[in-house]
């Protein structure tokens, strides 16, 4: 599996106070598409991350933590001009805040060229995700390409909505809403928050976002702590799967999200049904909840397949 988009260097309060009284910050990684890159070589799975960092330490810093973690990160362009783009957690009571400098990084030099790297033609299925659209017009060019035209035509599109307000400032008043609608109609496979969709197209359920999206293959609507629905595979076309949510401490959801699809797609990949698809992405989730962590926590496989036989 391919994973393609930004990932940045993460800096953390170390002891998770607020981040304004810190004279010390913990150094991590993160980015969607290599936080769920991570999530499937953790659970065994040959994947690989492609993007673009800049040629300074905290682009060696990602190279170097998403290939230990067992990603392929061959294909991974350094730019030497633009820099690495790193984002700042601020732990909170009610929730953790992230502060992104992004702008004219690396990855957002990215563009339809990535479209014709041969490792994305060999690959089973692609994962992407509405972050990349926002960074510039020729990101949003490739995702275009890949999802919509379809410009490599060999494997499956897994596309995860992923709105973030902040990115589309700068753009159109409906930049967001029709861009992210336009890409998850195209996809293979959707992944996407009841919040989110309501914000974005004013859905109230996972139903009618199942009927706005008109998914060709799978959906996988996903209502925070409450559960996730998938439609459209086991010939639950209307009806979907409704799988609820364990109960978890929190220590912070930052990456919860990503973790949720690595194990739903895990499950894809072996075949498994719906509902154990959508139960591997809970424990992910769940395993992530409790971390500070942007990158999934990398479960013992042999309890995983205690939980969900080869067979089920």
């Amino acid at each position: 599996m391919v994973c393609l988009g930004e990932t940045m260097v993460v800096l953390r309060p170390a002891d998770g106070d607020s981040l304004g009284r810190q004279r010390q910050v913990a150094v991590g990684v993160g980015g969607a598409e290599s936080n769920v890159a991570c999530g499937l070589a953790g659970l065994g799975h040959r994947a690989a991350w492609v993007g673009r960092v800049g040629a300074d330490p905290w682009g060696w810093r990602v190279l170097d933590e998403i290939g230990r973690r067992g990603v392929d990160v061959s294909a991974a362009e350094t730019d030497p001009e633009r820099p690495t783009g790193v984002y700042f957690k601020d732990p909170g009571a009610d929730r953790t805040r992230t502060y992104y400098y992004r702008r004219g990084s690396a990855a957002s030099a990215m563009g339809p060229g990535f479209a014709k790297h041969p490792l994305l033609a060999s690959a089973r299925l692609l994962h992407l995700s509405g972050i990349t659209a926002a960074l510039s017009a020729t990101c949003a060019d490739l995702l275009t390409d890949l999802v919509v035209r379809r410009s490599v035509p060999g494997p499956a599109v897994s596309f995860d909505v992923n709105h973030r307000p902040a990115l589309w400032r700068d753009h159109p008043a409906d930049a967001a809403p029709t861009t992210l609608l336009a890409l998850a109609r195209a996809a293979d496979i959707v992944f996407v928050g009841r919040d989110e969709a309501e914000n974005l197209w004013g859905t109230g359920s996972a139903d009618e976002i199942r009927d706005l999206l008109r998914p060709a293959g799978v959906l996988v609507v996903k209502d925070a702590g409450h559960g996730a629905t998938a439609y459209g595979a086991d010939g639950t076309d209307r009806t979907g799967v409704f799988v609820p949510a364990p109960d978890s401490p929190v220590v912070e959801r930052v990456g919860a999200g990503d973790a949720f699809a690595a194990g739903y797609l895990a499950g894809l990949l072996e075949g498994r049904d719906a509902t154990a698809g959508l139960r591997l992405g809970h424990l992910m989730a769940a395993a992530t909840l409790g971390i500070h962590e942007d990158i999934p926590t990398v479960l013992d496989r042999g309890r995983v397949d205690q939980l969900f036989p080869p067979d089920v």
